[in-house]
């Protein structure tokens, strides 16, 4: 399957370019249920389908994937897209970090005195985002999930100076430590004043004579962390997690960015969810409508009895309180909803068919004389 050029992720859900995010939602739910391993043991096909059918969906159900997905194709999405030098020692700059401090700032202000101000001032670090997918009973009940990613920290042998261990950076002599230069210039308005970026230390406010060998200097590093990522229960498709303080380090000793972990949720084979609520369809024979039964029902916390009455009509729902998703607040949980549907039977034998038709004339009978008893 590696080695197969990657079918479109539209066409894997069978639908078009610009599909809404409620044809997408409903497109999936299909297939899944359709392809779920539990309704095909064994079916490797199936499998491979289902898993085909995951990925499609975890791609166009996220925003910022799907938009990039529309733009480069499954490039757009891999996980290395984007990814500049910052590897192998940097080599030149900031640049290489993925990042440069010079435009981040400029970007923000606009240039002039405040951007090239703004290169000394505490900045906090930019937040990390990933996409994590759930089963149907993980979003429900909570879990634990480990999340790799790659994020920007302070160099631990430099302790982020960009100098060598042992020596200190030197404060520029021609800013005193600013990062800013000011000029005055006559004109026939009078005298102008300007600032700009220094040009001797770059903005940076300090000199570094011996840069650290691990960071060339930057005082930044990159590098993969796993991080241990607690999803609370009756969390929702769409949703996020926000873990404080584990995005990028943020620079001149602000503070780091935030991890956001974006939830999606697969389909269920069995199960969708409205809020708090979880919904499903249960078949029943004609013989148990009519007559009543104990049923077993499932549920999240596994089968349950359940007894309806004679003459339950297709259609009927019933409520098993308590069973439904636990509430995000952890107060408490919603509802599951049974809809009944009854089968009409199939194949019948002769007998079989014989003994409906003495059933049907007997309910033919009894329903005349009703109808005579009633006019009299």
């Amino acid at each position: 399957m590696a080695d197969q050029k990657k079918r479109d992720y539209y066409e894997v859900l069978g639908l078009s370019k610009g599909a809404s995010d409620d044809e997408i939602k409903r497109a999936y739910r299909k297939l899944a249920k359709e392809c779920h391993p539990d309704l095909h043991p064994n079916d490797k096909t199936a499998e491979a389908r289902f898993k085909e059918i995951n990925e499609a969906y975890e791609v166009l159900s996220d925003s910022d994937k799907k938009a990039r997905y529309d733009q480069y194709g499954h490039a757009g999405v891999d996980p290395n897209f984007g990814a500049g030098g910052f590897g192998g020692g940097f080599g030149g700059g900031f640049g290489d970090m993925g990042f440069d401090l010079g435009s981040i700032f400029e970007s923000f202000f606009g240039g002039g005195t405040s951007g090239a101000r703004s290169r000394t001032a505490p900045q906090k670090g930019e937040n990390i985002r990933v996409n994590v997918t759930l089963s149907f009973e993980e979003a429900a009940f909570g879990c634990e999930k480990e999340i790799s990613i790659t994020r920007i920290e302070d160099c631990s042998d430099c302790s982020g100076t960009g100098a060598e261990p042992g020596t200190t950076p030197e404060i520029c002599s021609q800013c005193n430590g600013t990062g800013v230069v000011r000029t005055q210039q006559r004109t026939v308005l009078g005298i102008v004043s300007s600032s700009s970026t220094c040009p001797k230390c770059g903005g940076i406010g300090k000199i570094i004579h011996q840069p650290c060998k691990t960071c060339k200097g930057k005082g930044k590093v990159k590098r993969q962390k796993t991080i241990n990522v607690k999803i609370p229960a009756g969390i929702d498709n769409g949703q996020a997690v926000s873990m404080r303080g584990q995005g990028h380090v943020g620079l001149n000793g602000g503070p780091s960015g935030d991890l956001l972990v974006s939830v999606s949720v697969r389909a269920h084979a069995i199960f969708e969810r409205d809020g708090y609520s979880v919904l499903c369809e249960i078949p029943i024979s004609f013989v148990q409508a009519a007559l009543g039964a104990e049923l077993e029902v499932p549920t999240l916390d596994g089968k349950v009895k359940y007894s309806i009455p004679e003459g339950t009509q297709t259609g009927t729902v019933f409520r098993l309180k308590g069973k439904g998703i636990p509430n995000l607040n952890g107060h408490g949980r919603g509802d599951q909803f049974v809809t009944v549907v009854v089968e009409t039977p199939k194949n019948l034998t002769r007998e079989q068919k014989e003994l409906l038709m003495q059933f049907g004339e007997l309910s033919e009978e009894r329903g005349f004389f009703d109808k005579r008893r009633k006019k009299k």
